[in-house]
C-alpha cells in the first residue's frame, strides 16, 4: 500500500477526559482562543495544569487579563509529528477567571512556570477544564 493510501485509511482516535488531561501536561504551550471586538483572537501562552485548571502567566492590563478572563474561551494545545502525519490535539472550554486573591497568586507563581515573554508577568488567569475535547491520529 503505498503512503497515500495508508494515510488515507487511518482513523481518528477520540480520546477521553483523563487521557487529554495526561497530554497536557506534557507541553509546555497552548493557544488561548477568546473574543476581542466581537472578532475571534488566538495567543500563544505557555501554561501548566494545577488539578483540573489551566493556569497561565501574563502581565497586567494585557489582552488575556481584560478580555478573556471573565468569559468562556478555548484553550488548544497539541503535539504533531510532520515525518510521520501523526499527533494529537486537545481543546478544552471553560470559565477563564483573573485571579485576584494572594494567597492563590502566591500558589501559582510557586508553580514552574516560567513566563517566555519579558516583562512583568505576575499576573495569574485560571481557566476551568469544563468542557475537554481531544483526538489523537496515529503514524501512517
Amino acid at each position: 500500500m503505498d503512503t497515500v493510501a495508508a494515510r488515507a485509511s487511518r482513523k481518528l482516535v477520540a480520546l477521553d477526559r483523563t487521557e487529554c488531561l495526561q497530554l497536557l501536561a506534557t507541553v509546555p504551550v497552548g493557544r488561548l482562543i477568546f473574543t476581542e471586538g466581537a472578532l475571534p483572537t488566538v495567543k500563544i501562552m505557555n501554561f501548566m495544569l494545577a488539578g483540573d485548571l489551566i493556569v497561565l502567566r501574563t502581565a497586567p492590563g494585557t489582552a488575556a487579563a481584560r478580555k478573556a478572563a471573565g468569559s468562556v474561551v478555548a484553550f488548544e494545545a497539541d503535539a504533531l509529528e510532520a515525518a510521520t502525519s501523526s499527533g494529537w490535539s486537545v481543546t478544552v472550554t471553560g470559565w477563564a477567571e483573573l485571579v485576584t486573591d494572594e494567597n492563590a497568586s502566591a500558589t501559582y507563581g510557586a508553580l514552574a512556570l516560567a513566563p517566555w515573554a519579558p516583562g512583568d508577568r505576575r499576573q495569574f488567569i485560571t481557566i476551568r477544564t469544563d468542557v475537554v475535547r481531544g483526538q489523537r491520529i496515529p503514524p501512517g
